[in-house]
């Protein structure tokens, strides 16, 4: 065999490791309506990615441009609720596979798993989540729902997979929300 054959294999066996899924596999649900869909999502909770654990308020912006690609504006409140407000700008390839399936493009040419895995019917209230269960975002079109609602939505992201502990409750959602179980979550402004 080959140098250039070894390091082939080699290199194909290391991303087969990477791409291995544990558990049940992640659900996006069926019937998405894009152009619905777009619009202010206001992340509520989330299990932040390394680059917005210093996110607070975030807001997540998107529009549909005509090559089916959604423009996406993360916005959000720097280290705390009196921060700067910063911006990303981001890119989801919608699959050809399902319109709840995206690839989020944050640096090219990297694009993230990215799944609407729950959507309530009135397109208000919506799970992002990922196969690998490390991110997860509760999102909904106002800054706050009602304490059942949000409730019923923890209890479904913990029935999908996800550790519940690393959860970060957002500002103004965290301030209503009033179970004893928050008191033990972290806080963007709190996070070491």
């Amino acid at each position: 065999m080959s140098k250039c054959q070894a390091f082939t294999l080699l290199l194909s066996l290391f991303l087969a490791g990477c791409s291995h899924q544990t558990g049940k596999p992640m659900q996006a649900v069926d019937n998405l309506e894009l152009t619905r869909f777009m619009g202010d999502w206001h992340v509520l909770a989330d299990i932040a990615t390394p680059f917005d654990r210093n996110a607070v308020m975030p807001l997540e912006r998107y529009r549909l441009n005509e090559d089916k690609v959604v423009e996406t504006i993360y916005q959000y409140r720097e280290g705390s609720v009196e921060g700067p407000v910063r911006e990303r700008h981001i890119k989801g390839f919608v699959s050809q596979q399902s319109n709840a399936i995206w690839g989020m493009q944050v640096f090219w040419p990297i694009k993230a798993d990215y799944r609407v895995v729950y959507l309530d019917e009135g397109y208000q209230t919506t799970i992002i989540g990922r196969v690998k269960r490390d991110f997860v975002w509760i999102m909904a079109r106002s800054p706050t729902i009602d304490n059942e609602h949000f409730d019923a939505l923890l209890e479904r992201i913990t029935f999908l997979g996800y550790d519940t502990d690393d959860l970060r409750i957002h500002e103004p959602m965290r301030s209503q929300y009033s179970s004893a179980e928050t008191a033990s979550r972290r806080t963007p402004q709190t996070n070491p």
